[in-house]
């Protein structure tokens, strides 16, 4: 009886113990780091993406998740500072908004997992070794699709039909740069039309490559994008604007600032899709064995405002394609 009441009393403090460890599993919040150069208020559609991508994957914020957001608001020298933060919290995985973000993760971890929402060459930046097999502890997803460039340059010859020169603002030190500007050239030669390229390494380049835009009698511009360029999507807008020049960007960035027309890559599907490789990771995968992506999604959008502003009339067939119109 002696030996019933201890096997008994044994299998009953095994039990609690399979019990307290499951419960202690279940019970498990992962710590995900959100690094993005940003403002807290700057891309709400962008963090609400990301995490509309985790719920629908079961993840919740306080009850299996936690998302420590850290936002550089606009100054890239405070990546370092906030991506040592994030390691020293201890986060499960660096989540990167900017190839800024990812440099600054990538330079202060080698264990944690990094998953990319926003880089646009990460291959020739180094952070993996190919697309298809990244080799170290980074993995996420690619915004480069230079193909678009040329896109622009089409829908600009849609929307302006007597469109003959193009003034093309873009940065040569940029990695990307002389693809996507290949592939603007090409889409001009299709069209008949002449291309200016303005290289912009500097505010001070900003003026000057609109006074060359409109000495060269330039019909609209082109913004290839670039970090260099895309720090001053303000001033380019503003120039824009006060040299009346129809102007295409890459991004819907540069529509909160008043831009007038946006052909690219949907950023927030790409946040969502971030989503994806954060429940693998956290389930076991390696980023190594995780192939980058490419975009699926694109977004075009115009604002009737600014068209007003300039005095430009956009034909309705092309309005009628648009995913946004702003009015």
């Amino acid at each position: 009886m002696r030996r019933t009441v201890i096997g008994v009393a044994l299998s009953t403090f095994l039990f609690a113990l399979c019990l307290s460890a499951e419960a202690q599993q279940a019970k498990k919040v992962y710590r995900i780091g959100y690094l993005t150069s940003g403002f807290p208020s700057g891309s709400p559609a962008r963090v609400e993406a990301f995490r509309r991508g985790l719920r629908e994957l079961g993840y919740v914020e306080g009850k299996n998740i936690a998302i420590e957001y850290r936002y550089a608001e606009g100054k890239p020298d405070r990546f370092a500072a906030l991506a040592a933060e994030l390691v020293r919290l201890k986060v499960d995985i660096i989540v990167t908004g900017a190839p800024s973000a990812t440099r600054a993760a990538k330079e202060a971890t080698v264990t944690i997992p990094i998953v990319m929402t926003n880089d646009a060459d990460p291959v020739g930046a180094g952070f993996v070794a190919s697309l298809a097999r990244p080799g170290g502890n980074i993995t996420g997803l690619a915004n480069f699709n230079p193909e678009l460039s040329g896109k622009r340059v089409e829908l600009l010859k849609e929307i302006i039909p007597q469109l003959s020169r193009v003034a093309v603002l873009g940065t040569s030190t940029s990695p990307a740069n002389a693809q996507l500007l290949r592939e603007t050239e090409l889409a001009a030669g299709a069209f008949g039309v002449k291309l200016q390229y303005v290289d912009i390494l500097s505010p001070k380049d900003l003026e000057t490559a609109f006074r060359a835009a409109s000495k060269g009698r330039a019909d609209a511009v082109v913004v290839l994008s670039g970090p260099v360029v895309n720090s001053y999507r303000t001033q380019i807008v503003n120039l824009a604007l006060k040299s009346r020049l129809p102007a295409i960007y890459p991004n819907d960035l540069w529509m909160e600032v008043g831009g007038l027309i946006t052909y690219g890559v949907s950023r927030t599907d790409l946040d969502r899709r971030a989503a994806v490789y954060v429940d693998k990771i956290l389930k076991g995968a390696k980023p190594a064995d995780l192939p980058v992506e490419q975009p699926k999604k694109f977004e075009f959008i115009i604002n009737l405002k600014t068209a007003k502003e300039i005095g430009l009339t956009i034909p309705p067939e092309v309005l009628a394609r648009a995913d946004k119109v702003i009015k």
